[in-house]
């Protein structure tokens, strides 16, 4: 019989489906972050040119010329059948405030999540307000690192420590709750290592190969970034 981790990384693994609404520098960096990783994204922007370069930059990313202040186009384009929407549209905050209230409060919508960027604190407010999920400030998180977020949900921190080696803090994959660090040898099957383990606020360094893993615990682990990205998320 295969060991344990074999067969788990041969499961199907269900990934989320994404739109982003506005194709400037932030909404383009979010595409490009989620067609990297292999996500089903739609790209949505009003004016032409904009789906034209990014269309150019992601090949096979699937685009339309849609009004997004407009309730039919939206989901006539699909944007309300997809689970997360991004509204990376910084100004006018009208048009911001619109998209996101659609995709959250129309009747038929099937997006499970809405994060919105904001270009102010009242522009936050009142994005909140309409029932975003999540405001974003493109000056404190750049579109990259929030896809990287939507891809990997259990990634709380990374520090790059260089090209290619990366320290992440993420929350303990449900696949590996109940597990001790011996049974799993995340050097081995993963190649990476484990630095702390633990609740939040009371991380354990270097911990025992003993330590049974709990659902709410953080796992501290250093290694080639590419290996780290290649770790179970649920």
């Amino acid at each position: 019989m295969k060991p344990w981790w074999q067969w788990q990384l041969r499961e199907p693994v269900v990934r989320n489906s994404f739109a982003i609404i506005g194709m400037g520098r932030f909404g383009s960096a979010v595409c490009k972050e989620l067609m990297g990783a292999g996500a089903d994204v739609l790209a949505v922007d009003r004016d032409l040119k904009a789906i034209d370069e990014v269309s150019q930059e992601n090949l096979g990313l699937e685009a339309r010329i849609v009004d997004c202040t407009d309730e039919e186009s939206l989901r006539a384009a699909g944007v309300l059948e997809l689970d997360v929407v991004v509204v990376a549209i910084g100004e006018p905050i009208e048009v911001s405030i619109t998209a996101t209230l659609i995709a959250k409060d129309s009747d038929d919508s099937r997006v499970k999540q809405v994060i919105a960027r904001a270009s102010s604190d009242l522009h936050e407010k009142m994005l909140k307000r309409v029932g975003a999920d999540r405001v974003v400030f493109p000056s404190k998180m750049q579109g990259q690192r929030l896809g990287k977020e939507l891809i990997r949900p259990n990634l709380l921190e990374r520090l790059r420590l260089d090209a290619n080696n990366s320290i992440e803090e993420i929350k303990v994959p449900g696949s590996f709750v109940g597990r001790s660090l011996r049974d799993l040898n995340l050097r081995k099957n993963y190649r990476v290592n484990v630095l702390a383990v633990g609740p939040s606020e009371q991380l354990t360094v270097n911990p025992p190969a003993s330590h049974i893993l709990l659902e709410d615990e953080l796992l501290v682990v250093m290694g080639i970034t590419d290996d780290l990205e290649a770790l179970p998320w649920r």
